[in-house]
């Protein structure tokens, strides 16, 4: 394991599919802490002890998708429906700048409409003020769409592949939802000059370890500067509800074996620690920290809207003021040894072209 691991070190993408997987199947602790320690001083060469911070806004939970396993599926009847306005928007994004944060993501379910694009592009412009470096997470559009956002201002769009294997994706989607098609939106973002991110879920229903490895060499082959992973958390609303087999123990290290590898496959990308982890464990978001990743994302939404948005259960956070989750999140960082860059937007070094 430790040649593997140094050669890992040595430079990006130097491990064969078969080498990632036998790092994704290590059991023993002891095995396990060596990968994070390795994965967390890769992440030290690149962005040192810094920590780059993103607040999320949750624009509304009104979607168009009916994925089995999300809690805002559009069939899902028990889920009282919002969109914020814009003034609504402007004021929590002011929180956020009042707080120090220099970067927002703007989140919400799959809406496919000359409306819906207006709107995000209404949004983004009354946002300017704020010069934030903007991430956009509103799932699959259309080429135009994509420019259209970018031209008013988004900086980033991420767009999570759930699995790069098509036959699970097609276990977690009804026949409407189109792999080939979220594919090809990635690829349309970055010709439409995003820092484009993507991720997977891990210990989702049937998924294999070789399935983590392909997700991991798709990372790279999609050209993803920045990457999104977490665990698979049911929703007791699904039709996947009662497929949630696996310990929340286990999904925990399976999750940060994700992180530590990807970090020791890519090296010099943005890597978020998730909400979901905290989810599994109190102090789920240091250990994600801890194994790798380099950016967290606390929910800036007004604590009356929480509620309505959960893709999954046992969410944490749904009454915890942003005042609370900076302060709580910047000494749990700091008890780690590690604290967050308020100076910049925290753009990767692959980015920036470094």
């Amino acid at each position: 394991m430790k040649t593997l691991i140094d050669k890992a070190m040595e430079k990006p993408c130097n491990l064969s599919l078969d080498e990632i997987e036998r790092l994704l199947s290590l059991s023993s602790s002891d095995d396990r802490t060596s990968l994070r320690k390795a994965a967390r001083a890769l992440k030290h060469r690149y962005f040192g002890n810094k920590v780059s911070i993103r607040g999320i806004i949750e624009l509304g939970n009104i979607c168009a998708k009916d994925c089995y396993y999300c809690g805002i599926r559009k069939s899902n009847r028990n889920v009282e429906r919002y969109r914020l306005s814009i003034a609504e928007i402007e004021r929590m994004a002011e929180t956020n700048a009042a707080l120090g944060y220099k970067s927002l993501v703007l989140q919400g379910g799959e809406i496919e409409s000359e409306e819906n694009t207006r709107f995000i592009e209404e949004t983004l412009k009354a946002l300017a003020k704020f010069d934030f470096g903007i991430t956009l997470s509103l799932g699959e559009q259309t080429k135009d769409v994509y420019r259209r956002w970018k031209d008013a201002g988004a900086s980033r769009y991420l767009l999570r592949i759930e699995t790069s294997n098509r036959e699970l994706y097609s276990t977690l989607h009804p026949p409407s939802c189109d792999w080939r098609r979220r594919a090809e939106c990635l690829k349309y973002l970055n010709e439409c000059g995003y820092q484009t991110g993507t991720g997977t879920m891990s210990s989702l229903p049937g998924q294999t370890i070789n399935d983590l490895a392909h997700d991991i060499v798709f990372f790279n082959e999609s050209k993803a500067v920045m990457i999104g992973m977490g665990p698979y958390l049911s929703h007791p609303d699904t039709p996947l509800a009662k497929c949630d087999l696996i310990s929340n123990q286990d999904k925990l290290e399976r999750a940060l074996d994700m992180i530590a590898v990807t970090r020791l496959y890519l090296h010099d990308v943005n890597i978020a620690s998730t909400t979901a982890l905290e989810a599994l464990a109190a102090d789920g978001r240091e250990q994600g920290i801890l194994a790798g990743a380099n950016v967290v994302m606390p929910n800036v939404t007004d604590v009356t809207r929480r509620k309505a948005y959960q893709l999954y259960s046992g969410k944490p956070g749904l009454d915890e003021t942003s005042l609370a989750a900076k302060e709580r999140l910047d000494a749990a960082l700091a008890a780690i040894g590690e604290e967050i860059d308020y100076a910049t937007r925290g753009d990767s070094p692959r980015a920036q072209g470094e």
